[in-house]
């Protein structure tokens, strides 16, 4: 996700036709919820991925909401259904942390623009100012992992787990630097410290935070940042070659990417988004920063200014073992979720963006 604008303007992936020719399409067309012509785009982006992957697709037309799972075995893709299945989000979980900033700004709690260090009992490194609109929009100047996270000596296949509030505090009072401040710069960092500082103003945890202030309300029962609490079937995530890999512990910065859901709760946080009197998804939704020409964002969101008059929506999401997309269009109530275990690191990974925007573009067109 280093060049989000690159992935959604050029969609480049290395494909490998050579190794997908035999793989038998045995998907099933159901009139009511997919075409011909969304079929023939799932198989195509699809065939790609190992054996054992499964795709979760939350289809949204007019507000209606239709599910289409499918999974690959033995060479041939077969629907199945998994809208009820969990997969880890990855980075939408930043829109859910700006979820509860905007929550808080709704109920007088903090103000977007104010210093985050006012809300901190940890010192702050030459009392460098960072403001919560800054975290959520990544404008911060924060780097997209912290310097004392060193990747070259951590469990790659679980790389965040020790990473812990011990760390985070040693990281603000003595190696915090900004670099770029005041332009757009994706920092995993900026949205696990944001969540963090809302947990400690609120004297709570961050999956209590949002069970409280999001599952709930928007029922969706299926969702979690504890794995053990999990009430429905998780997926197994994939490596490159469709072995199982470990779930992903993100600690003291799970705001950057922690959480586990589904298809069916995702739609449900979905459609809330198009009912306009929601002041806290309103919100995060209004511009902050614009990016390019293409793109601006708002505290969570991506805003792409598509073809149509409409704006839409975006973030996606990548782990050891998962990746994620889910774009919306509040105007039209369209909009498409996708789940998936095809692992963030898999070279193809960005068919999982690509079939989201051309199934999108699917309903402008119907």
């Amino acid at each position: 996700m280093k060049n989000i604008t690159l992935i959604i303007l050029t969609f480049i992936v290395n494909l490998s036709f050579g190794q997908t020719e035999n793989v038998i399409n045995d998907l099933t067309i159901k009139n009511d919820i997919i075409s011909q012509r969304q079929s023939e785009i799932i198989f195509e982006k699809a065939r790609i991925f190992p054996n054992h992957t499964q795709i979760s697709i939350a289809i949204i037309k007019n507000g209606k909401i239709n599910y289409y799972g499918i999974i690959k075995e033995s060479d041939t893709i077969s629907t199945i259904e998994n809208q009820k299945s969990v997969f880890e989000i990855g980075s939408i979980s930043k829109v859910f942390t700006s979820t509860l900033l905007a929550d808080f700004v709704i109920e007088g709690k903090v103000k977007l623009n104010e210093n985050i260090g006012n809300y901190l009992k940890t010192s702050i490194k030459n009392n460098i100012e960072i403001s919560f609109v800054d975290l959520a929009n990544h404008t911060s100047g924060l780097p997209r992992l912290p310097i004392n996270l060193d990747l070259t000596k951590v469990d790659l296949k679980n790389p965040y787990k020790e990473y812990k509030e011990k760390e985070l505090k040693e990281y603000l009072s003595k190696h915090l630097e900004l670099s770029n401040k005041g332009k757009n710069q994706y920092s995993n960092l900026g949205a696990g410290l944001l969540a963090y500082i809302l947990s400690k103003i609120s004297d709570d945890k961050y999956e209590n935070l949002l069970q409280n202030n999001i599952f709930s309300k928007y029922d969706m029962q299926n969702s979690t940042t504890d794995i053990t609490k999990i009430k429905g079937k998780l997926v197994t995530g994939l490596n490159n070659e469709g072995k199982e890999v470990p779930n992903w512990d993100f600690a003291v910065l799970a705001g950057a990417g922690g959480i586990l859901s589904t298809i069916e709760d995702l739609s449900y946080f979905a459609i809330s988004q198009f009912d306009y009197s929601n002041n806290e998804l309103k919100l995060t939704r209004e511009k902050t920063f614009e990016i390019n020409e293409n793109m601006d964002i708002g505290l969570g969101w991506h805003i792409i200014k598509s073809q149509s008059e409409n704006h839409w929506y975006w973030h996606n999401g990548g782990t050891g073992g998962y990746s994620s997309s889910m774009v919306i269009d509040e105007k039209s109530k369209n909009g498409i979720i996708i789940l998936s275990n095809v692992s963030a690191f898999n070279p193809n990974m960005g068919n999982i963006d690509k079939l989201c925007f051309e199934l999108m573009k699917t309903l402008e067109k119907e």
